[in-house]
């Protein structure tokens, strides 16, 4: 009997447990600090907002290594690069030594709805949770006397003003427009103090200060405070913001794994929330697209670097959100209404022409395709169409065509400078991002893929016919004797070049090794060129293993995004998400399942240093999200998923449909990465790919793992997924 009572209480305990680990959150796994320590270039930063909303804030340090902390901005106005008006509670006799002090941090808590940090010597303690376009500061200072609110401006010109004793205003200058910030205090503050750009306000022990961002006015943003945190009740706006990230994060369930996996899972799926942002002003907006401000009810979505996202991010959100990405898409489209050009990268300020390609095409095909169908179609073609044919293709520009574009046009490549050659266009950028005239041809053809599929849906044969050509410019820089993406000059001829070095000259943040692949559009096209599937196989089995051919600090000064390097592959940059999905397309998928786990397992670990490239504000933890699920959408407007190898036990998300997609892979560990068998809906699955279809529909996917690869399973060059045009089926029945 006692025996049984002892069993009995484990049992319970068991039980307990179970149902303890139930019942907690999702956020709880979440940790903003993951990647803070940038491996080449920039820190991940660890942003408290609420999901995909203006106000956006974190403490400006170096990385997350620095123990100084220089300001809190009152809001992130696009992703690392404008912030507005600096905020920070600081303390001193001596208001000369206020103005640039830095404060250590000794005691700091980070999630994405709430901040807490002890600040310097004196143990002043700031709390901070955000709203939609407002914040809500709360702090007590140590000593009761010489205590401050130190406020500035960060760009270009503005002014801060304390309006009464307990209210403050702001204006700030920035890329051609204005922000404004209204805020409130709970206690009196006195004696403003102003240098330069800065101000210090003097305040009590003991202060709540609340405001709210406007790009309209200083009215505006009073009307926006007051919607959103009328009272003085922190501890509300918390729970909101609590409730807010609880909401998101509970879409997706895992099982399985381990506590660091967990953590990496939803750290970066978290990361997927941070852009793009709506900045609709409770019925109305400014648009930076025409300088002016319009009456809608309709969100207004800025900030979104196209080049990162169309792979991932905006694939993932068209499961979790379709609405909210039809909303996106939508304002894509009035912007280019409002500008007559279709934006890139779409910024507060207005389009940030950065990279190549015109993915806007990707992305929304990506959505036509996948039935998302609530938006004008008529507009938005129009408008990829424009960027294609009349704008220029040049990176980091945007406007009318050049000469560049007319050779492009009419020899269906970017030609290319020889090394010393003089730049004798005045458009292309000189001193580091230059013509990039591999990228651009390879890019374009994939983008122009897109709006010829997209010119079939609106019965436009002759568009049809002459961007599904344009498709297929990536064949004309292959060359064949060198295996390779090459660049040629405006005669033709091959350039000089070493496709392990060759810079920005002739392509974008990588080299020839990462561009060899890019052609997402017509694999079998590619595939042939490098003279047959199995060719291609050892030429991608050789990418993982090839050497540098110099030493990484050299590699690096020529191609500082090339990071996470695994041979000449490239986890930390966008351009090589889909690489080590292709073994699908290559009847080998087991060598998929194995260099995923290797890439996951080494590149993106639960510490400071794990995110291995420029984060990008979704565009890489995306990634992280669906391979840890156990799948990639490889070709944005082909509506499949490629299988990878499931990390988790169990995987369920909760559609927006009502339906439950759910990936069972029972027994999956570090060891059993390898699937063995699947099913769909009880069905034998023997491809390693899926469709949209299946996924919104609800369907349930049970994979059969192990420690050593099958590898006759989905191995049939039938079993391939679909890679170009001609395996498309007739009206889109996937």
């Amino acid at each position: 009997m006692k025996n049984f009572k002892v069993v009995f209480a484990c049992l319970l305990l068991l039980c307990t447990d179970a149902i303890a680990q139930q019942k907690k959150s999702n956020l709880s796994y979440i940790d903003p600090s993951i990647g803070g320590v940038g491996l080449i270039l920039e820190p991940t930063r660890p942003t408290i907002q609420l999901p995909n909303q203006l106000i956006r804030v974190f403490p400006v340090r170096k990385d997350a290594l620095d123990d100084q902390i220089s300001y809190f901005p009152l809001t992130i106005a696009s992703h690392r690069v404008v912030s507005l008006f600096s905020f920070m509670p600081i303390s001193g006799a001596n208001t000369n030594t206020l103005w640039n002090k830095k404060q250590v941090y000794n005691y700091e808590v980070l999630t994405p709805y709430y901040y807490k940090s002890e600040l310097s010597d004196e143990g002043n303690l700031l709390e901070f949770t955000p709203s939609e376009k407002s914040g809500f500061f709360k702090i007590a200072f140590k000593n009761n006397t010489d205590n401050y609110l130190r406020l500035g401006i960060l760009n270009e010109d503005g002014q801060i003003t304390l309006a009464d004793k307990r209210t403050l205003t702001g204006t700030e200058v920035f890329h051609g427009m204005k922000a404004y910030f209204y805020a409130e205090a709970n206690g009196d503050l006195s004696e403003t103090v102003n240098k330069t750009k800065n101000v210090l306000i003097k305040a009590p022990k003991n202060i709540s200060f609340k405001y709210a961002i406007s790009y309209i006015s200083v009215e505006q943003a009073k009307e926006n405070l007051h919607a959103e945190i009328p009272g003085w009740d922190f501890n509300k706006v918390k729970a909101t913001a609590y409730n807010a990230w609880n909401k998101v994060m509970s879409q997706i369930n895992v099982e399985g794994g381990t506590l660091a996996q967990k953590r990496v899972f939803y750290t970066s799926l978290y990361r997927c929330y941070e852009r793009m942002v709506d900045i609709n002003e409770h019925g109305k907006y400014y648009s930076a697209y025409d300088h002016a401000v319009h009456q809608s009810n309709k969100p207004f979505f800025i900030d979104n670097w196209i080049w990162d996202t169309y792979i991932a991010l905006g694939p993932l959100h068209m499961i979790l959100d379709p609405a909210k990405e039809q909303d996106k898409i939508n304002s894509y489209i009035t912007m280019y209404q409002q500008s007559d050009w279709m934006p890139s990268f779409a910024l507060i300020f207005g389009d940030w022409p950065a990279m190549t390609g015109n993915h806007a095409a990707s992305w929304m095909a990506d959505a036509w395709f996948k039935g998302l169908r609530n938006f004008d179609l008529k507009s938005a073609y129009a408008g990829l169409r424009k960027n294609s044919l009349e704008a220029t293709l040049l990176p980091w520009n945007n406007g009318p065509a050049t000469v560049l574009d007319s050779f492009y046009n009419k020899h269906g490549y970017m030609p290319g400078l020889h090394y010393g050659e003089p730049e004798t266009v005045p458009q292309v950028e000189k001193v580091w991002e230059k013509r990039q005239a591999v990228s651009v041809t390879l890019e374009n053809s994939y983008s122009d893929w897109n709006i010829s599929r997209l010119a079939a849906e609106l019965n436009k044969p002759a568009d049809e016919k002459l961007f599904m050509a344009r498709s297929k410019n990536y064949q004309n820089v292959f060359r064949k004797d060198k295996g390779f993406m090459w660049a040629k000059d405006k005669d033709g001829k091959w350039i000089d070049m070493d496709p392990k070095s060759a810079g920005r000259e002739f392509f974008t943040e990588n080299n020839a090794y990462t561009y060899n692949w890019v052609v997402k559009h017509d694999f079998k096209g590619l595939f042939n060129l490098m003279g047959g599937t199995k060719q291609a196989e050892a030429k991608l089995d050789q990418l993982f293993r090839e050497d540098l051919g110099t030493a990484k600090f050299i590699f690096w000064k020529t191609q500082p995004d090339a990071s996470g390097l695994v041979g000449q592959f490239v986890m930390g940059n966008e351009p090589s998400f889909h690489i080590p999905y292709l073994y699908n397309y290559m009847g080998a998928p087991w060598k998929t399942q194995k260099r995923i786990r290797m890439l996951l397992n080494t590149w993106y670990t639960d510490n400071l240093f794990g995110i291995p490239g420029d984060e990008d504000g979704g565009g890489m933890t995306s990634f992280v999200v669906f391979s840890m699920m156990g799948f990639f959408p490889v070709t944005a407007g082909i509506p499949v998923y490629n299988i990878g190898s499931p990390v988790f036990t169990k995987v369920t998300i909760n559609l927006p449909n009502g339906k439950v997609f759910t990936i069972n892979a029972a027994g999956s560990s570090a060891d059993n990465k390898y699937i063995q068998s699947a099913t769909l809906n009880g069905i034998t699955l023997n491809k390693p790919w899926f469709t949209h279809t299946d996924l919104v529909n609800g369907a349930t996917i049970n994979f059969k793992m192990g420690d050593r690869p099958n590898k006759s399973w989905g191995a049939a060059p039938d079993d391939a997924p679909p890679s170009n045009g001609n395996d498309l089926y007739l009206n889109n029945k996937w």
